[in-house]
């Protein structure tokens, strides 16, 4: 397994795979031809950025056999999902200012998955190689912005303000995705605990059905949807997302 960070160090951004509390810096392109410069930093030393720079992010809804029980749902036949502009992106570590008019943000502890290589109209065989390894989110919603409008459920406008897509710390390579398990904590206290099991659409068969017709570029992050226990954020709160083998995506939400 390789655990791949993003980073700022003096002012400049870099990248390299983090071993324990130890960065081996890389040059080159993340997703093609790279190697080590031989720099080694200390976790300390840097800021995170950002593991990889996504030009979209597809969020799913309605993914995990659970919460479809709960909300009384059908399984759907294809995703269903809506996509989060750049705006959103955020490292963790970083603060996320939530404008008054949002509401309460709402946290939803996902698993990511980071595509590899250009990708469109794949088969489900293929998929597997397009992906390159998995993050952890948090798609975040502004409660009050959702259903303000009876006409008109705004996902977009409700998911995509500034800061509600964080993402991070790394993106892990090597790992089993159905083996894994998402928790979500705020302020330290464990508001969801689920397992990637329970996804009713299974990562290769989700990448497959995302690139038909749409295609898929390196660095983009396929949010996994939620299960149960998603909520609303107290003002000044820490959300963490733990995913064992990835890491903590750790943020406050002022």
């Amino acid at each position: 397994m390789t655990r791949w960070i993003g980073f700022v160090h003096n002012g400049e951004p870099g990248f390299g795979r983090l071993d324990g509390e130890r960065i081996e810096v890389c040059e080159g392109d993340l997703f093609g031809e790279n190697r080590s410069t031989g720099q080694v930093l200390a976790l300390a030393e840097v800021s995170v950025g950002l593991p990889c720079r996504p030009s979209k992010m597809i969020a799913l809804w309605n993914n995990f056999g659970a919460l479809m029980e709960k909300q009384g749902l059908s399984r759907p036949e294809a995703p269903l999902f809506l996509t989060k502009p750049a705006n959103t992106f955020r490292p963790s570590g970083a603060a996320v200012a939530v404008p008054e008019a949002a509401g309460r943000a709402l946290y939803e502890g996902e698993l990511g998955i980071v595509i590899g290589k250009t990708a469109r109209d794949l088969t489900e065989e293929e998929a597997a190689g397009h992906v390159f390894g998995f993050t952890c989110v948090n798609d975040v919603t502004a409660s009050a912005i959702l259903k303000a409008d009876a006409s008109f459920t705004q996902w977009t406008r409700a998911k995509g303000l500034d800061g509600f897509g964080p993402f991070g710390p790394v993106i892990a390579t090597g790992l089993d995705p159905a083996a894994l398990t998402v928790r979500t904590l705020v302020n330290g206290r464990e508001r969801q605990n689920f397992p990637i099991g329970d996804m009713l659409i299974p990562v290769p068969r989700l990448v497959a059905q995302l690139s038909q017709g749409m295609t898929l570029e390196p660095g983009d992050v396929i949010a996994c949807g939620t299960s149960v226990g998603s909520g609303p954020t107290p003002k000044g709160a820490t959300v963490e997302v733990v995913i064992e083998g990835i890491g903590t995506l750790s943020n406050r939400f002022d």
